[in-house]
């Protein structure tokens, strides 16, 4: 099992930067691929990017030049810096894990957290 804990979500004007962590725990987390999923209200939960075992991060297009994925496998955590946020990025914010970045691509992952709220205010 691993267990997956999502931090640093909040209020944050048009324009601003917010940095998500996500921090694991129970297995090695260098062995997973990670991923982060968002769904605000209404919607359904959306891929927003993953970041593999060697570090390759893939975006979904609503995100790409904005959000960066990185890790620390020292720190078993990994992290979403998002900068120009617009209010239209208001979701909760989820973190996932697999062995396979396909899983996490489709959302077919097999761990969660419990998502953090991001808010951008216009």
């Amino acid at each position: 099992q691993v267990q997956l804990v999502e931090s640093g979500g909040g209020l944050v004007q048009a324009g601003g930067s917010l940095r998500l962590s996500c921090a694991a725990s129970g297995r090695t987390f260098s062995n997973y691929a990670m991923g982060w999923f968002r769904q605000a209200p209404g919607k359904e939960r959306e891929f927003v990017g993953y970041i593999s075992r060697s570090s390759i991060t893939s975006y979904a297009d609503s995100v790409k030049e904005r959000f960066t994925i990185s890790r620390d496998n020292a720190k078993n955590t990994m992290y979403l810096q998002m900068n120009s946020l617009e209010p239209e990025d208001t979701a909760v914010y989820y973190c996932t894990a697999d062995f396979s970045v396909s899983k996490i691509r489709v959302g077919q992952s097999d761990y969660w957290g419990q998502g953090t709220q991001v808010t951008v205010s216009s």
